[in-house]
């Protein structure tokens, strides 16, 4: 659906003109780095930095640890429940039988 505007015989022909930054801007903004000065958090070849190194992979070993037991720990509750709803869902339908024995193959 076309937009009804009032149009001019000049509108056809309208230029917009954009300014230029000049050289000055650019080279005034490429020197202000947008980050603070760095040097405090570099380290230097001192040997206290070796000890930081093992800290952090120590520390980065006691947490991959960690999360690999919470996901055998969520794995072992996710078949504990499965377990469970699947001896509930047995029961509330009306069977007798539903726990399963374990009966010894080689009794005699």
């Amino acid at each position: 659906m076309p937009i009804d505007r009032p149009t001019s015989p000049g509108d056809d022909a309208r230029v917009v003109s954009f300014r230029r930054r000049g050289v000055g801007s650019n080279a005034r903004l490429a020197a202000r780095s947008p980050v603070e000065d760095l040097a405090r958090y570099e380290r230097g070849d001192d040997p206290a930095g070796s000890d930081d190194y093992r800290h952090r992979m120590v520390i980065n070993i006691v947490a991959a640890v960690f999360v690999a037991a919470l996901i055998g720990a969520g794995l072992w509750i996710a078949d504990t429940m499965a377990a469970m709803r699947k001896n509930q869902d047995c029961v509330l339908s009306g069977r007798s039988g539903c726990t399963p024995v374990e009966v010894p193959h080689n009794r005699w």
